[in-house]
């Protein structure tokens, strides 16, 4: 009961450069990928259900490389080893403070929760994979496809530059703040989807005409008619999936199995 709160801050890496832009090659095509969540077996058969070409194609990714999954740090390095492009999410994030408080803590032990054995994992992680992971951006603009990928979503009526950092790894619903406008929610309890309210907005973010993104298992595949959605729970017993661009494809595989139960 009660109005719905806006959530207080939360502690975000920040990267070198949060908006960057991706121009591809002149008839060349773009695979969007859904949440991996270290599920590295599905996408390379995600991967070669597509037919994917490492000399042509570009691999984008929407976030959330680890977590949840059996391969999160081979994930990471095989990402990075491809070349692909990846922006960052919620759980990619968690993985850096995971590093960092369990490096801190070293031998001593932490009572944090990044101690736990969930996030044992990062110690596997290399200085290369490091690097990579803290200069993920949370925005990128496919310049010729007018694409906007992010992991989570982004507020209607608000220019790039002054979208909050939380929002855009942890946001699903949209709540009408107080004299109109919106705020984010990370909750899908309130509110309505943030990707049934946008819509193109030239003045505000140029160059713009989709947003592709992920993060949302729950609602699985989202498709609206300014935004899809690609996470469809691989790591869940789910689907991987894939759009492609071009041509706006759908390509999805199942999961090899439940490697986390909903909401454990």
């Amino acid at each position: 009961g009660g109005p719905a709160r806006r959530s207080p801050p939360r502690r975000c890496h920040v990267p070198p450069e949060s908006h960057r832009v991706l121009v591809t090659r002149e008839g060349s095509r773009t695979i969007l990928v859904g949440d991996v969540h270290g599920c590295l077996d599905e996408l390379k058969s995600l991967l070669q259900a597509c037919g994917f070409d490492a000399s042509t194609d570009h691999v984008v990714l929407v976030g959330d490389l680890v977590n949840k999954g059996p391969h999160s740090a081979e994930t990471v390095a095989y990402a990075r080893e491809s070349g692909f492009a990846c922006v960052r999410g919620n759980h990619d994030d968690a993985a850096l403070f995971a590093h960092e408080a369990r490096t801190e803590a070293g031998a001593r032990g932490s009572d944090s929760k990044y101690s736990e054995l969930k996030y044992a994992w990062v110690d596997a992680l290399g200085e290369a994979d490091l690097s990579f992971l803290r200069e993920l951006p949370h925005t990128l603009r496919l310049e010729r496809e007018e694409v906007l990928v992010v992991h989570a979503g982004v507020v209607p009526g608000v220019p790039l530059a002054e979208q909050r950092a939380e929002d855009m790894t942890t946001m699903r619903n949209l709540v009408r703040a107080d004299g109109g406008g919106w705020w984010a929610a990370a909750s899908a309890s309130a509110g309505v989807a943030w990707a049934e309210e946008w819509r193109p907005e030239p003045t505000v973010v140029a160059g713009v005409r989709h947003v592709v993104f992920g993060h949302d298992a729950k609602r699985r595949l989202q498709r609206h008619e300014h935004a899809t959605g690609l996470d469809t729970g691989c790591c869940y017993g789910g689907e991987l999936t894939a759009l492609v661009l071009p041509e706006w494809r759908l390509v999805a595989v199942d999961a090899g199995r439940e490697y986390t139960v909903p909401g454990g």
